[in-house]
């Protein structure tokens, strides 16, 4: 008897144009995992209202363009469930009645909680829709008997949480959901062309198939290693975010050549991004390319949308029928 393949669940906020952070942090890792598991990767709008409920306008045109940026990466719709997160009501029903047994505790020491209250200093985050979305969180994960979740070590954390709420349910209903384990995620760093975190919000990305003429502007004005201010000066390639990229993108000969000759100031900066252009701007107009190939079709992205929508709704109303069983209701 073949044995079922392991279910991921994996989604993001709609927040629009991907960048190489999303493509190379998150992306690329989703695309390997289509080919052995049983993949569900949604549009998280309602996590985007705990944070940004006064922006719903935005939402869709954003979702959009995150949907083509996904199918553009290698996500393949035929393999992997795309879906919108609020076109299945089951998360919301589910986030209910799991919200009934969440001890408060709990969801005021989460790590995401803390921080990003602390971060997003410019906005109100005093609400119950902010304060609950990891039992939100939780309802998206195993409302599809998810038994991998692909996470950062840093996120480890975030994950227990559910795994604290799902051993509470099955402990008073019956096991009715697998404990959610971390699928331990390598990312590539990928940095901005400021030196920090590539971030939409640092206004330092690049984004997925960005035009060469506009990819070009943006590594040739980059920061690479601060401390070196002339030609002739030795660099530390372990501080500059164009290095980084060469990691990614380049072979290994080139990656070997760039280390070098930065620190025995073979190279200027301006020959290591020429070199680096030289691998990045053809993958970027290949994405490009693909993007604007699907946006093209409209109507058969939206098609592709419905028709993943209709296979999460299936597999979520058949949960929904095992939690009604078991909480009696």
């Amino acid at each position: 008897m073949p044995t079922a393949r392991p279910v991921v669940v994996s989604g993001m906020r709609p927040t629009g144009r991907l960048h190489l952070g999303h493509l190379h942090g998150a992306l690329s890792n989703w695309v390997r995992l289509q080919e052995g598991h049983d993949c569900f990767f949604f549009s998280a709008d309602w996590h985007a209202l705990t944070t940004s409920y006064h922006q719903t306008d935005a939402i869709r045109p954003a979702e959009r363009e995150m949907f083509v940026d996904f199918i553009a990466a290698g996500i393949d719709p035929a393999r992997a469930t795309l879906f919108v997160q609020s076109q299945v009501k089951e998360h919301a029903e589910l986030a209910l009645l799991l919200g009934m047994i969440t001890p408060l505790g709990w969801l005021e020491r989460s790590p995401s909680y803390k921080e990003i209250r602390e971060n997003l200093t410019d906005r109100d985050l005093a609400l119950y829709g902010f304060l609950g979305y990891p039992v939100l969180m939780t309802a998206d994960i195993v409302l599809y008997k998810a038994t991998r979740v692909p996470v950062g070590a840093d996120q480890v954390a975030h994950l227990e949480l559910s795994r604290e709420i799902v051993r509470k349910f099955n402990g008073h209903y019956g096991a009715v959901f697998p404990e959610p384990q971390p699928l331990l995620t390598e990312a590539a760093k990928v940095v901005g062309t400021d030196g920090r975190k590539m971030s939409k919000s640092y206004g330092n990305s690049i984004e997925l198939g960005e035009p060469a003429e506009s990819t070009r502007k943006k590594i040739m004005a980059a920061v690479t290693d601060p401390a070196r201010k002339r030609r002739q000066d030795p660099g530390n390639p372990e501080v500059c975010g164009i290095f980084y990229l060469h990691r990614i993108y380049s072979d290994p000969a080139t990656v070997a050549w760039v280390d070098g000759n930065c620190r025995t100031a073979g190279i200027g900066c301006v020959d290591c991004k020429r070199k680096l252009l030289e691998r990045l701007e053809p993958d970027q107009e290949r994405m490009r390319e693909r993007r604007e190939a699907l946006l093209a079709r409209p109507g058969d992205l939206d098609e592709l949308i419905q028709l993943g929508n209709g296979r999460a709704r299936a597999v979520a109303a058949a949960t929904m029928d095992q939690v009604r069983a078991a909480m009696k209701l």
